[in-house]
């Protein structure tokens, strides 16, 4: 089953007043039944899962998991995809250096999110100086990408090939600033890692979207990027 038709197919089952969605290691099982007990119909991927938090939304239920938002029962700017969901709009700069605007979570960070992840043993799986390093490397991205507009190209990221644009800005010296300390992160990092941390980091892509770009398995992305976090926990001083 494509997964166009498997998120339409969750859509439908998820109307029903017993159908929620659980939350494992290995995906968003959607069972039928008052508790996880109930049987498991389906598994979304973390793709489908923020498919289902915009349309139809959803909110936290009583004992865990997700159900459907119902209509007028919830502010949709505020949907509950996750605790601390905020649907809107957030910049990401793409790899020819343009930033495109695209429907994201503005209440966390995908660091943020991955930093609740735990491993098999029920300890989490990002350690704090891992988180610190990738939400500073974020935080330097986001200033650097600061200016008037969100549809204009931003000279103040590093960007991995060259090339004009109709609609271009000068770059104040703060986001010079930040460029700069972006691009020495990165390269810190070195040429395995740093095309992870730049997906995730700095573009704001999800792990799972970043493994699809750059042609890796299942799994193997979190390796990379945990690699990664803590190749930039050393460049910023947090670890040695």
């Amino acid at each position: 089953m494509s997964a166009a038709r498997l998120t339409e197919r969750a859509r439908r089952l998820m109307q029903r007043p017993d159908a929620w969605l659980d939350e494992t290691a290995a995906g968003y099982p959607l069972r039928l039944g008052g508790d996880r007990r109930g049987r498991v119909v389906l598994t979304l991927d973390e793709a489908a899962f923020r498919a289902m938090a915009q349309t139809p939304g959803l909110r936290r239920r009583n004992g865990g998991g997700w159900q459907a938002r119902r209509q007028g029962s919830e502010n949709t700017s505020t949907a509950a995809g996750r605790p601390g969901q905020i649907l809107g709009e957030r910049t990401l700069m793409q790899a020819d250096g343009r930033a495109t605007t695209h429907t994201a979570n503005l209440g966390e960070s995908p660091i943020a999110w991955l930093a609740r992840r735990k491993d098999h043993s029920g300890r989490p799986w990002l350690t704090p100086q891992e988180v610190a390093a990738g939400e500073r490397l974020r935080a330097e991205a986001e200033m650097a990408l600061a200016g008037p507009s969100l549809t204009m190209r931003w000279d103040g990221l590093p960007r991995s090939q060259s090339g004009a644009s109709p609609a271009r800005i000068e770059p104040s010296d703060r986001a010079l600033s930040a460029s700069a300390r972006v691009e020495a992160a990165l390269a810190a990092a070195g040429p395995r890692l740093r095309a992870m941390l730049e997906h995730v980091c700095v573009r704001g892509s999800s792990l799972q979207l970043a493994e699809q770009e750059l042609s890796l398995r299942r799994r193997q992305g979190k390796t990379v990027l945990k690699q990664g976090l803590q190749a930039l926990a050393v460049h910023y001083g947090l670890m040695r």
